[in-house]
């Protein structure tokens, strides 16, 4: 008999077969069908965009955050990414009985801290109190609301050949700092989670360059190659990445040599992928740089009208790595 598998909720390949075979059959929606980081529908003032998020990470500490500040900056993010300025959040915990309420407090202060600086409400929400043994001391869920500008249309149909592709820094900073964290590796203090709201830099680039900007997507789980990947398949191009263009940080990249990882698979909960068109390149990447954020963003590839939903990685060696979803989970649980 097959069963869910811990890999089927790594957002890679068992993740897709399992919204394709399941999920899928039975929630059929036009909003939900592009299968972006949340439903972007009218309202009588415009248009929203509705996303939600859980999380199970696990440990709940990490170096540079917690489970409560990914809850909020996940969904804050998730909706930036659609276009949209955030406006308000639920919250939803499920609490183990024995969990300290030292641990709560703190992760509870972070998620209003973080929801202070995303400038976003949490106005609605949640607890339920289990059983010792039925979950990992806290599991977090956050739902959210926000409005789209008028001049904003964001979505894989926008996407066309010939357009530059921007990152907007180094990638499997989180990944390395809660794996590190959850096996007690002695690693350098700069290795921490990218964790951030990433709002504020989105829209003002979006204020910028909006009608040219066509998409927009966070590489969490699944990392930057699984990213690029749907992509490629959702909006009907090939696309072409500079692997010396990619930034990952010197710590990141010895413990990945080290441990086998491939930094392409690496979640990220604090970077973004920006698909503009080549005049306003230049110009985004100067906004992005202005913000601790965006600090390193780069361009890293460009859209193609042919290889249709392939994605290529030019190595440095000359010889070019074809790039799919990701299989088998790197490092499970990190979000």
């Amino acid at each position: 008999m097959e069963r869910v598998r811990l890999v089927h909720g790594n957002g890679g390949r068992f993740s897709h077969e399992l919204t394709e075979r399941f999920i899928l059959k039975y929630f059929k929606s036009n909003l939900l069908a592009p299968l972006h980081d949340g439903a972007q529908f009218p309202v009588s003032s415009g248009r929203m965009a509705f996303s939600t998020d859980s999380y199970v990470v696990q440990p709940l500490f990490f170096p540079g955050g917690n489970i409560g500040k990914l809850a909020v900056c996940g969904t804050v993010n998730d909706l930036a990414m659609n276009g949209a300025v955030p406006q308000y959040l639920s919250c939803g915990l499920i609490l183990e009985e024995g969990l300290p309420f030292d641990e709560l407090d703190q992760i509870l202060r972070t998620m209003a801290e973080m929801a202070d600086l995303a400038n976003v409400q949490i106005v609605t929400g949640d607890t339920k109190v289990v059983k010792k043994g039925e979950v990992d001391k806290i599991y977090i869920n956050t739902a959210g609301v926000g409005m789209i500008p008028e001049h904003v249309d964001i979505g894989p149909h926008r996407v066309q050949p010939n357009m530059d592709i921007i990152l907007s820094g180094a990638i499997g900073d989180h990944s390395i700092a809660v794996m590190g964290q959850r096996f007690g590796l002695e690693l350098s203090e700069s290795v921490k989670t990218d964790c951030a709201p990433l709002n504020h830099m989105v829209h003002a680039v979006l204020q910028e360059a909006g009608p040219s900007v066509a998409l927009l997507r966070d590489p969490t789980r699944g990392g930057l190659g699984t990213v690029l990947k749907e992509i490629a398949d959702q909006s009907g191009v090939g696309i072409k990445v500079d692997e010396s263009a990619l930034p990952i940080h010197d710590e990141v990249r010895s413990v990945c040599d080290i441990l086998g990882y491939d930094p392409l698979y690496l979640a990220n909960e604090g970077k973004a992928v920006f698909l503009v068109e080549p005049v306003v390149t230049e110009r985004v990447l100067d906004i992005l740089h202005t913000f601790e954020e965006g600090k390193e963003a780069v361009l890293i590839g460009k859209t193609l009208d042919k290889n249709i939903g392939k994605v290529g990685l030019q190595t440095s060696i000359g010889g070019v790595r074809l790039v799919d979803l990701l299989g088998e989970d790197q490092v499970p649980r990190i979000c």
